[in-house]
């Protein structure tokens, strides 16, 4: 049986699927970036996508944005990691540390770590250096965005 969010998804694709024209487009894509989210619209978290969007679909620009309000400002990795425990017992924790070294990337200042991401990928070997890299701030309640 289907859950609500489910049965949204099936209904909502039956409209999108009937008037549907765009299963033709090109390879490489046209405009040459990539659009990949995650939370805290970390760097080091997309760093596999971004080199794979690059290599396989030649995007050659990458727009770093992350947004005001982001809930990655308002933890430390203890916190989570407590919360992991609290809620999914101490194996989940050894499974997050495993994984990805028990860091989920939280952040203190919001323009500072875009700055910082943005260093990171023009920095990093598998970034080509033909690529644009570029950092921006969407203002969840204007609506803009800013260039960092």
């Amino acid at each position: 049986m289907a859950t609500p969010v489910q049965e949204n998804l099936i209904t909502s694709n039956k409209s999108y699927a009937a008037n549907f024209d765009k299963g033709h487009l090109p390879l490489p894509p046209g405009k040459r970036y990539t659009v990949i989210r995650n939370a805290g619209a970390s760097a080091k978290d997309a760093l596999r996508s971004i080199v794979i969007s690059q290599q396989l679909l030649q995007t050659q620009e990458v727009l770093l944005v992350k947004h005001t309000g982001c809930g990655m400002l308002t933890f430390q990795n203890s916190d989570a990691t407590s919360i992991v425990e609290k809620n999914l017992g101490p194996e989940a924790v050894t499974a997050v540390k495993d994984q990805f070294g028990g860091d989920f990337l939280p952040f203190k200042n919001l323009e500072e770590q875009v700055k910082e991401d943005v260093a990171w990928l023009k920095e990093n070997k598998a970034i080509g250096s033909n690529v644009t890299v570029s950092g921006w701030v969407y203002d969840v309640t204007t609506g803009k965005v800013k260039n960092v």
